[in-house]
C-alpha cells in the first residue's frame, strides 16, 4: 500500500487566505531588510502588501507573529526540521547524512536574509531575542536527536554527544559563509564537502 500523503484540496476561500498571508510575509520581509525591524510598522507592511492594517493584525497579531511566519516559511522550504526530526534508525546512515547536508545547504543558501532580519530584531526587541535563543536551542536539540539516532552506526570510539558536537560545528552558518560567500565555492561544492567530511568524521571507514 502506498504511503503517499495526499494533501486535501484547498477551497477558493482558503487559497485566497493563503495568498493574502504570503503577500504580507513577503512585504514584511522586504521592509525588515530595507528599513529594519524596529522602524517597520504594521501600517507600512499593510500598505506594501495592499491589505488593510486590521487584516495584518487579524492574521499575525504583531510584528513578532510575522517574524515567526518568515522563519517557518524558511524552514518549510529547506525541510531541515523534517530531516532533524526523522528517527530512521534502520535507514542507511550515509544517506541520512546526505539528506542533512542537502537540507543544511538549502538552509544557509536561503537563510541570509532571514538571519539578518532576526539578528536586527533581536538587538532591539528582547522578546524577539528570546525567540531567537529558543530557535537556536531547538536547532541544537534537533542535531542532538539526529546524532542519537545515528549512534548504532557511529565509528568506534565516538558517542552521540561527541557526534552532536561535530554536527554543530560543521553545519554552522559561519562555515557556509566562509566557504561560499567569502571563498567563492559553489553551493554544490559546499554540499559535497559537507557530505564527505560528515561521513569521514562520524561513520566507520
Amino acid at each position: 500500500m502506498s504511503n503517499v500523503n495526499i494533501q486535501p484540496k484547498l477551497t477558493h476561500r482558503q487559497k485566497q487566505a493563503q495568498a493574502t498571508r504570503n503577500m504580507i510575509v513577503s512585504a514584511a520581509q522586504a521592509l525588515f531588510l530595507e528599513q529594519g525591524y524596529i522602524c517597520t510598522t504594521i501600517e507600512t507592511i499593510a500598505e506594501r502588501a495592499g491589505v488593510a492594517t486590521s487584516t495584518v493584525y487579524a492574521i499575525f497579531g504583531s510584528k513578532r507573529g510575522i517574524l515567526r511566519a518568515i522563519r517557518d516559511s524558511w524552514h518549510e522550504r529547506t525541510h531541515i526540521r523534517e530531516v532533524l526530526a526523522s528517527d530512521q534508525q534502520s535507514a542507511n546512515p550515509a544517506e541520512r547524512l546526505e539528506q542533512l547536508a542537502a537540507a543544511t545547504r538549502r538552509q544557509w543558501e536561503m537563510g541570509a536574509e532571514v538571519t539578518a532580519i532576526y539578528t536586527g530584531a533581536a538587538a532591539a526587541d528582547p522578546r524577539a531575542a528570546a525567540e531567537l535563543t529558543q530557535a537556536l536551542t531547538g536547532r541544537r536539540q534537533g542535531l542532538q536527536n539526529f546524532a542519537n539516532s545515528l549512534e548504532p552506526f557511529l565509528r568506534s570510539g565516538l558517542d552521540a554527544p561527541h557526534a552532536a558536537a561535530i554536527l554543530q560545528a560543521l553545519c554552522m552558518p559561519e562555515v557556509f559563509d566562509q566557504l561560499v560567500r567569502h571563498s567563492g565555492w559553489l553551493v554544490d561544492e559546499y554540499q559535497s564537502w559537507l557530505v564527505e567530511i560528515l561521513t569521514r568524521e562520524l561513520l566507520p571507514a
